[in-house]
């Protein structure tokens, strides 16, 4: 963590949290991969209403068991603060990013949603601003382009006092996309030095991937290992997201996460994907509220027992002395 917490982040992270430290984020900011889904479903023409609806669901059901949501402002945001779903004590994240990227296939450009900010997000009252950056460390000019766009986004976030979540993903690069072992040999590797470089800029949550692939490396030890080695190369609290893994795999890779450092999760598809092929809303809703949240809760349980709480991780479980004139220095 580069310079002080302002009052804003420090704020911001309190939201975000449990009162415990941990985050229990539930992802939802999904969008062309939650059009695809729906499509899958038996939706052949996808509408707004259709995607809103959605986001309205998962919201209702799982905000109130949630630390916090990752919501998007194409669809999610406005429906879940207007029509109440969304509770004033859970902690509301926002994507800045504009769905897909730019560039070829090997050489991914994150681009930021036109016509929203960081400003914007600040305004409508959110704990924090969330951005995906797709990124492969040995593509040493497009992954300083990406790290150029995080540093813009970081200064706005800096300006407005309201905390960072980066979330960079690999991918395959030549030799690596040939086939899936090639990659998997390649992927600790890949996640470990992205956490590094990543968190050299001024961010404050790294959202990260878990640093290996259950099909090819299956030793808890080893595992383990690799999530110490993650965990010493971010500078910052870090959380684990789910990338669609099954549930099951996914609480195995939490409960090692956690157990190497992470402060946390951010899960979404882990939890939830099977909801998306129920035709009928009413099963849907039955399903998000008991089968769902059931994993929710399980998820928050391990890691209540094994994460690090953020405080401890930046040295602030002790409260820092506040000047008796702070606020004319904000």
């Amino acid at each position: 963590m580069k310079g002080k917490l302002g009052m804003g982040k420090l704020r911001g992270l309190q939201q975000l949290a449990s009162e415990d430290g941990i985050f229990a984020i539930c992802a939802m900011d999904h969008r062309s991969s939650l059009h695809r889904m729906i499509q899958e479903a038996g939706v052949a023409n996808v509408s707004y209403e259709d995607m809103v609806q959605r986001k309205l669901e998962l919201c209702s059901t799982l905000a109130p068991h949630a630390s916090a949501v990752l919501l998007d402002p194409e669809y999610g945001i406005a429906p879940c603060i207007a029509r109440h779903v969304l509770p004033g004590g859970t902690g509301l994240l926002v994507s800045i990013e504009a769905t897909g990227y730019g560039g070829s296939r090997e050489s991914r450009l994150t681009t930021l949603l036109e016509g929203w900010s960081v400003e914007k997000i600040k305004r409508l009252g959110a704990s924090g601003v969330k951005m995906l950056v797709y990124y492969h460390p040995d593509l040493a000019e497009v992954a300083q382009r990406q790290r150029d766009t995080v540093s813009e986004v970081a200064q706005d976030c800096l300006k407005y006092d309201i905390p960072f979540v980066v979330e960079p993903l690999s991918y395959p690069i030549e030799a690596e996309a040939k086939t899936a072992p090639q990659f998997a040999t390649r992927k600790p590797q890949i996640v470990i030095d992205t956490a590094r470089q990543i968190t050299g800029l001024p961010i404050d949550i790294l959202k990260a991937e878990f640093p290996a692939d259950f099909r090819y490396i299956s030793d808890e030890g080893q595992l383990l290992d690799l999530c110490h080695k993650l965990d010493q190369a971010s500078r910052v609290p870090w959380v684990l997201l789910s990338a669609g893994v099954s549930y099951e795999a996914f609480c195995t890779e939490v409960k090692i996460a956690c157990q190497a450092g992470a402060s946390g999760f951010l899960a979404g598809r882990a939890l939830w994907q099977e909801a998306l092929s129920i035709a009928d809303a009413r099963d849907r809703l039955k399903f998000l509220s008991t089968t769902v949240v059931d994993r929710l809760n399980r998820l928050k349980d391990i890691a209540t027992k094994y994460a690090t709480p953020w405080q401890r991780r930046l040295n602030l479980e002790t409260p820092p002395a506040i000047p008796e004139n702070w606020y004319g220095l904000y």
